[in-house]
């Protein structure tokens, strides 16, 4: 499944901090069911962090780890909008919160439940995919 890659911009909520990622149309994305991504309403774009760039805003951004410190969640300090992240399952790539998108190149999502509550067996199972090539 080869699709085009399209250039979707985001950010979050305050617009301090401004992404784009390359990513098909029609996104596909993961909803998980742990403390944090429940809390939040996160729906995870997985993408190698060669298709992220950071725009503008790092100076805005606060880091907060939890449990194995893994995974770094990025915050924007002004208005606490977490849009994006380096996941613990994929940490050479980057999961963008596809609500954090900016919607007009966006012409659809498949939502696939992830069991974050118990990672390491939904790991082991292969609930997330690899990293696209």
């Amino acid at each position: 499944m080869n699709e085009p890659l399209v250039r979707h911009s985001g950010g979050c909520h305050c617009r301090r901090v401004r992404f784009h990622v390359l990513a098909p149309a029609r996104l596909a994305v993961s909803e998980c069911n742990c403390s944090i991504c429940a809390m939040s309403g996160y729906l995870h774009l997985i993408v190698p962090q060669s298709r992220f760039t950071l725009d503008s805003g790092a100076e805005a951004l606060t880091t907060y780890r939890f449990n194995t410190g893994m995974a770094q969640h990025l915050f924007c300090s002004v208005c606490g909008v977490k849009s994006f992240y380096i996941p613990r399952s994929h940490p050479d790539g980057v999961s963008v919160n596809a609500r954090c998108l900016d919607g007009a190149t966006i012409a659809g999502m498949d939502v696939k439940s992830f069991d974050g509550q118990h990672w390491e067996l939904s790991m082991q199972d292969g609930a997330l995919p690899a990293l696209p090539g």
